[in-house]
């Protein structure tokens, strides 16, 4: 597949959207960075967008090659009250589908939507093996997810092939999660969470613009797509190893009675609930992992590049 001209990006002041953007502007690729203020969008490439209003730039993204959808609001930023929680949906399945209406009415579309989906789309479901097949899980989560993937049909309804990219626990130490466990284990108080048998299924940022760039370029993928390293480790492990990593102990243990007490429906569903993802489309497609074991991944973004 040759290199596209330009790409389009929405989410691209966060932790994945602008690596990703920096990605490919060093690959000399033009980038459009869809953006909700309009003096922001005074620039060539930058693109007005308010999915809350429904108000997009349609124009600005006529002969685009590539379009990758990563905006929404973080799921654990805030305590999960009824307000939050329409919020976390909303600027995700409302801004999808307000995306997939734009570029299926385009004249020269774009020949691929990638989007963010994630691994809560599987519910919390032990240790039992999960590739792209399995079924939706129950919970806030899934419903959302199973939502924002449903969002898209009316990009691969007008043609575009369209891939939801079901993405895992994002290793970094520049944001998301790990970035809030570093200081915590740096001080000697990481603690394994509740039980910590639940399994944590986990990308490294490295290799998840990679999964980005590679779906986005082999044309035989289509649908959801696992995001998610081949080693899949319990809280327990990744916390250890962690420990490890930083050479600090890890032996305060953090009930789950009192995670449910400070943080409610949010840590049932994003701390203690169990998935183990199995990458297989990105297998089968000959996909590469850099970072495909905890101690690799962690060497790695702890260091330069993560």
């Amino acid at each position: 597949m040759d290199s596209p001209r330009a790409v389009a990006v929405t989410g691209s002041s966060g932790l994945v959207g602008s690596a990703l953007c920096d990605a490919f502007a060093t690959d000399g690729v033009r980038v459009l960075r869809l953006v909700r203020s309009r003096s922001a969008a005074d620039g060539t490439d930058a693109v007005f967008w308010k999915p809350s209003s429904g108000e997009i730039d349609a124009a600005a993204l006529e002969g685009v090659d590539l379009v990758f959808h990563l905006g929404g609001k973080g799921i654990a930023d805030d305590r999960w009250t009824p307000a939050v929680k329409d919020l976390i949906r909303s600027s995700r399945v409302d801004s999808t589908r307000l995306l997939a209406q734009t570029l299926a009415g385009l004249s020269d579309k774009p020949r691929t939507l990638v989007t963010a989906s994630a691994i809560g789309y599987y519910g919390d479901r032990g240790d039992t093996p999960l590739d792209e097949s399995a079924s939706p899980g129950r919970g806030f989560l899934a419903r959302t997810c199973v939502d924002w993937e449903d969002a898209g049909a009316p990009a691969w309804e007008a043609g575009l092939r369209v891939v939801q990219t079901r993405i895992g626990m994002v290793l970094s130490k520049r944001g998301g999660a790990l970035a809030k466990m570093l200081p915590v284990f740096r001080k000697g108080m990481g603690a394994v969470l509740g039980s910590g048998d639940q399994v944590v299924s986990w990308i490294a940022l490295p290799d998840l613009i990679r999964v980005l760039r590679f779906v986005g370029d082999v044309e035989s993928i289509n649908g959801a797509v696992n995001a998610v390293a081949p080693g899949a480790v319990t809280n327990r492990e990744f916390t250890k190893k962690l420990g490890e990593k930083l050479g600090k102990p890890t032996f305060l243990p953090a009930p789950t009675f009192a995670l449910k007490m400070a943080m409610g429906e949010m840590a049932e569903e994003v701390l203690l609930s169990s998935a183990r993802v199995v990458p297989r489309k990105l297998s089968e497609a000959g996909f590469d992992f850099e970072c495909p074991t905890l101690g690799v991944a962690l060497d790695r973004v702890l260091g330069q590049g993560g």
